[in-house]
C-alpha cells in the first residue's frame, strides 16, 4: 500500500480515544514516556457556570499499554482553570482518559482485565508488564472487573440449572478453608455452552447456600428447576426449602464414588479376615484393588483373567458380591436409553433394601444410604445430562488458579478472581475491547 497515509501516534497509541494527544515523546532504556495534552473541551465553573481563564498546570501519570516489549508511560499535562467571580480551581477533566485517582489508563485496564480473563495470567505478571506495583494493578483489575463483568444487570437471567460443591481454597490452619461455590449448568444442559461459575460463598453449609438462594430474585428462584449436587444432605435441604418446586439431583460421579468407597471397604475388610494384615505387594486382593474400580467392558484380557482368579475363590465372596452391584451401577449410567438406566438403577436399589444376606456389611450400608437419596438418584435419568461434572471441572480451574497466584489470604480478593477467571466472562471481555 504505497499511498497509504500513515497513522498518527495518537491513533497508533489509540489515545484519541481517550480524549489525548501527544505532544512530546521519551524512549528510556527500560520505558517510553509520552508527554500528552487533553483534547476535549474544559468544563465550566461547578458554581456561576462561567467559562474559567487558565491557572496553571499539574503533571499527572499513568501507565498505558506497553508497546515495543516496554512499559509506556502518560505524562499528561493537566491545565487547571480559575473563576474570576467565584474563585474557584478546578482541573480539567480527564476521566475519557482514566478513572479518577485512577494510576492506569482505561486502556490498560482492559488490557489487564484481558490478560486476567483470557489468557489466566496472574496479577503480578500484568502489574510487570505495566510497570506497576501489585496493589495497583488488582485494584484497577478487581474494580473493572466487578463493574463492567460480574456486577452487570442480566449475569443470573435464563438460569435453570445450578450445581452446587464444596472446594478448599486455602490449605492452612487459619480460618475456614471451605468456600461453596455455585455453578450454572445450564449451558451444558442444553447444549449451548460450557458451565459459568455463578458465586464463591465462605463456608460451606446449609445455611450459607440456602441464604443465597433467598438473596437472589423471586424471578430467578422461579427460573431454578434443577439443583445438581453431591451426597451432603444439607444441600438438598437448603435447595427444597428455598425454592417449592426445585427438583434434586444426585450426580453420578458421586454415587459411583460411594459404591466404590464400598467396594474398597469391603477388600480391606476381607484381607483382614484372610490374611491378617493391610494389603502388600503379592496378595490376591490388593493386586487387583485398581481393576476393580474399573468397568469390567473396558477391562484387557489379562485384567479380566487376574480379576476372575480373585473372584471364584470362595473367601471372596462378599467382595464378589459388592464389584457386582459397583458394575450394576455403572451398567446404569452407561445405559444409552435414560429409561434402561432408571429401570436398572431401580431394581437395584429395591435388591439392597428388601434384604441383604449376612456378611455383606457395605451392601448393607451402602443400601440404606441409596434408600434414602433414592428420589436424588434417580431424578437424574428423567433429566440427563444434568450432573455435578461441570462443577467439578470449574474446582479444577480454582485450583489451577490459586497454583497460578501462588496461595490467596484474602476472600474477597479470592472470589472476584474466581468469578473472572470461571465465570464465562471470555466474549464479553472480547466485545469490550
Amino acid at each position: 500500500m504505497r499511498n497509504a497515509t500513515p497513522p498518527s501516534l495518537d491513533m497508533f497509541c489509540r489515545l484519541d480515544r481517550l480524549g489525548l494527544t501527544v505532544t512530546a515523546q521519551r524512549v528510556e532504556p527500560d520505558h517510553t514516556v509520552l508527554r500528552c495534552r487533553p483534547t476535549t473541551a474544559p468544563a465550566p465553573c461547578l458554581g456561576c457556570g462561567e467559562r474559567g481563564i487558565r491557572h496553571d498546570s499539574v503533571l499527572r501519570r499513568l501507565a498505558h499499554v506497553p508497546y515495543g516489549w516496554k512499559p509506556t508511560i502518560l505524562e499528561i499535562v493537566v491545565p487547571r482553570y480559575r473563576c474570576l467571580e467565584c474563585r474557584r480551581i478546578w482541573r480539567h477533566d480527564i476521566r475519557a482518559a482514566a478513572p479518577s485517582k485512577g494510576k492506569l489508563s482505561r486502556d490498560a485496564i482492559m488490557m489487564a482485565v484481558k490478560s486476567i480473563v483470557v489468557d489466566r495470567m496472574s496479577i503480578a505478571r500484568v502489574a510487570a508488564n505495566l510497570a506497576v506495583a501489585w496493589n495497583t494493578a488488582c485494584d484497577a483489575i478487581l474494580a473493572a472487573g466487578a463493574e463492567l463483568l460480574i456486577d452487570t444487570p442480566g449475569r443470573l437471567d435464563g438460569v435453570t440449572a445450578i450445581g452446587v460443591d464444596e472446594h478448599v481454597w486455602r490449605h492452612t490452619r487459619r480460618g475456614d478453608k471451605y468456600v461453596t461455590v455455585i455453578i450454572d449448568l445450564t449451558p451444558t444442559r442444553t447444549g449451548t455452552g460450557p458451565s459459568r461459575l455463578l458465586a464463591v460463598i465462605e463456608g460451606r453449609s446449609k445455611q450459607v447456600f440456602k441464604d443465597w438462594l433467598e438473596a437472589r430474585t423471586q424471578a430467578f428462584r422461579d427460573s431454578v428447576e434443577v439443583v445438581a449436587m453431591d451426597g451432603f444432605t444439607g444441600y438438598k435441604s437448603a435447595a427444597v426449602e428455598a425454592i417449592d418446586t426445585v427438583v434434586t439431583v444426585m450426580d453420578p460421579y458421586h454415587v459411583v464414588a460411594l459404591v466404590g468407597d464400598k467396594l474398597d471397604q469391603c477388600r480391606q475388610r476381607i484381607q483382614q479376615e484372610t490374611l491378617g494384615h493391610r494389603g502388600r505387594s503379592g496378595d490376591p486382593l490388593y493386586g487387583i484393588r485398581r481393576v476393580a474400580r474399573t468397568r469390567a467392558a473396558l477391562l484387557t484380557e489379562k485384567q479380566q483373567h487376574r480379576l476372575l482368579k480373585v473372584l471364584t475363590d470362595e473367601r471372596h465372596a462378599a467382595f464378589e458380591a459388592t464389584w457386582s452391584v459397583y458394575q450394576d451401577v455403572i451398567s446404569a449410567y452407561q445405559a444409552d436409553d435414560p429409561t434402561e438406566g432408571k429401570a436398572i438403577m431401580t431394581r437395584l436399589i429395591d435388591s439392597l433394601q428388601s434384604g441383604v444376606p449376612a456378611g455383606l456389611n457395605e451392601l448393607r450400608s451402602l443400601g440404606k444410604t441409596l434408600h434414602r437419596r433414592r428420589d436424588d438418584i434417580l431424578a437424574f435419568f428423567d433429566h440427563p445430562g444434568t450432573s455435578n461434572g461441570p462443577s467439578e471441572a470449574i474446582n479444577g480451574l480454582l485450583e489451577h488458579l490459586r497454583g497460578t497466584a501462588r496461595g490467596f489470604r484474602n476472600i474477597v480478593n479470592y472470589t472476584a478472581r474466581c468469578l473472572l477467571d470461571a465465570g464465562g466472562f471470555r466474549p464479553m471481555i472480547h466485545s469490550l475491547l
